[in-house]
């Protein structure tokens, strides 16, 4: 049996997120259920599940760039990667709630992990959330969390108790929801965002104990909360939450018998509300974000806007989706927009779409240039940010827009293999036939989409595309961040470092000179077309340059020049 933590050290937190994350994946249906507020559109379980996947592979790849090490990461760093990737990769309103919750845990288990300090981090998270929300209301996963954080308080030292404590306060103010919010009430359920920070503090239970605790929520009466969910025709029956779904039920759709409560703002008497969710990450200042509030809280409701440090995640419910993104762009520079329509008609969900087509290509691309690129070419793109490489969740979401019968999915990065794995199965079970190319390089799916033909069969075309890829090498300039060993030698902080097929070969002391010596050790195996994607901040006159190295030095080989924008590396090289 492992040794369990008397203080949440960055191994606890890594455990809990695994915990929390499994917990989520094994409920995420039944909260998918019981979401009726404040709109319910059947998605709240999976929001926070994948919400909480990107803050769990955040925290494994910390854990990753320190397997060389002989120690663990420092707390700090686990929690704070928590966050942030929590952040970054928030769904939904109450996916954008729980990232808050976990940025207030992180800013004080950072300096430290024992009962008193995550005392003050129970309390730190539930009003960093309610701070966050632009109109609180009780009843719902803010009630919940400052319950928890209530029933925590004391002076007992011992880290179980207050987990302990926590979990039974939250489940107990899970427990009243119906009773404080009217639409819970009539539709029988508890809050289905407060039944998720219930799982996720179970699995904080559970990482401190070593036991899961009691899972599902009680009423008063002592009876298991209902659920309602939808059967053939439309009517509802109750459904034990934390019991089985009814055999042919529709998973995550919801009809209810009652009219529906609006969101906070607005009218009760279960008028239709905004009919877009917009959400974006936004990067700027505090005092743009203070003014971008008051916009985008004119414009809807469900207003909730996390983050800080520069980096932003906003959420809100508008009729205008266009002028929601006006407001981000006029207060920094918002990216990751998604627009939800929200298509009712009676309270009923409808999602009315065209004949899906029969095959597309999602491919992930590091940086806005290639995204525009490769969106020309007719593919559905998904953006990986210097740092933020894409969930599972935001592929499948990809493959959903791409909205065909089959799909070639490019994950372009050998750190996504496992990702796009679990993306492709989730989207077969959707019915959706899925053939992963393995590209390791966004080269390589440059090469693999140069060949595609959708009139061709499927099998032939993936084949062919496989090809491609493999033909090309490819390889990397980066900047060292300190003094390492690598397969060429020692490196210092500052150097340029030539990769070829993900190893250093090159390293050097500037970009042309690492750049020319790299294309000069690829060509030397033979080639016919270089490929060379500059980043942002990389002049014209070095491709130029490259141009001509390639000509005088390889006759009969082509190079063409792509601009990726904002990317990690300075310059992405592939020689077919």
């Amino acid at each position: 049996m492992p040794q369990l933590p008397d203080d949440l050290d960055a191994v606890a937190v890594r455990t809990w997120c695994s915990l929390a994350l499994e917990a989520l994946g094994r409920e995420r249906a039944e909260i998918d259920a019981i979401n009726v507020y404040p709109i319910a559109d059947g998605d709240t379980g999976t929001n926070l599940y994948l919400t909480l996947e990107s803050a769990s592979a955040a925290v494994e790849a910390v854990f990753a760039a320190h397997e060389t090490g002989a120690t663990a990461p420092a707390t700090a760093d686990a929690v704070r990667a928590m966050a942030h990737g929590a952040l970054i990769g928030a769904r939904g309103n109450s996916g954008t709630i729980l990232a808050q919750l976990l940025r207030g845990m992180a800013g004080v288990l950072a300096d430290g992990g024992d009962a008193a300090h995550l005392r003050l981090a129970l309390t730190s998270a539930a009003d960093a959330a309610r701070q966050a929300v632009a109109h609180p209301v009780e009843g719902t996963v803010l009630t919940v969390a400052a319950e928890a954080a209530e029933a925590a308080r004391g002076e007992d030292p011992d880290l179980r108790t207050v987990v302990t404590a926590a979990y039974d306060g939250a489940r107990a103010a899970l427990a009243r929801t119906p009773e404080q919010l009217a639409v819970l009430g009539r539709a029988g359920v508890v809050d289905a965002g407060g039944r998720g920070l219930v799982a996720v503090l179970g699995a904080l239970v559970e990482t401190v104990t070593g036991q899961a605790p009691v899972r599902g929520p009680r009423t008063a009466s002592g009876n298991a909360a209902k659920a309602p969910v939808t059967v053939d025709g439309g009517s509802v029956v109750g459904l034990p939450v934390g019991g089985t779904p009814v055999e042919g039920v529709a998973e995550g759709v919801l009809l209810a018998s009652a009219p529906e409560e609006g969101p906070p703002d607005c009218p009760e008497d279960g008028s239709a509300g905004p009919a877009f969710e917009v959400i974006y990450l936004l990067e700027a200042r505090d005092e743009q974000v203070a003014r971008l509030r008051t916009r985008l809280d004119a414009l809807g409701d469900s207003l909730v806007v996390v983050g800080g440090d520069g980096l932003w995640h906003v959420h809100v419910h508008v009729d205008d989706a266009g002028a929601a993104v006006e407001a981000g762009v006029e207060a920094g520079r918002p990216y990751r927009i998604r627009i939800t329509h929200f298509a009712t008609e009676s309270g009923h969900d409808i999602r009315v779409q065209a004949e899906p087509a029969q095959r597309a290509v999602v491919v992930v691309v590091p940086g806005d240039g290639l995204a525009g690129l490769c969106t020309e070419a007719g593919a559905t793109t998904v953006i990986a940010r210097p740092g933020e490489p894409p969930a599972s969740g935001e592929l499948v979401d990809a493959i959903r827009r791409a909205h065909a019968r089959e799909v070639v999915l490019l994950p372009n990065d050998a750190a996504l293999r496992h990702t796009a794995a679990a993306a492709a199965e989730q989207a077969r079970t959707e019915g959706v036939r899925v053939a992963l190319v393995p590209t390791r390089a966004a080269v390589q799916g440059i090469a693999a989409l140069a060949v595609h033909e959708p009139d061709r069969g499927f099998d032939e075309d993936v084949v062919a595309m496989t090809a491609a890829a493999g033909a090309t090498r490819y390889a990397e300039l980066a900047v060292a961040e300190r003094q390492s060993w690598t397969m060429a030698g020692i490196c210092q902080a500052g150097d340029i470092l030539g990769l070829i097929d993900g190893d250093v070969a090159v390293i050097g002391s500037d970009v042309p000179h690492t750049a020319r010596t790299v294309l000069d050790r690829m060509l030397a195996a033979g080639g016919e077309l270089v490929t060379l994607v500059l980043g942002e901040d990389v002049p014209d006159a070095l491709a130029d340059a490259l141009e001509e190295h390639v000509r005088e030095g390889h006759l009969a080989v082509d190079t063409v020049v792509y601009r990726g924008g904002h990317q990690r590396a300075p310059l992405l090289i592939g020689v077919e």
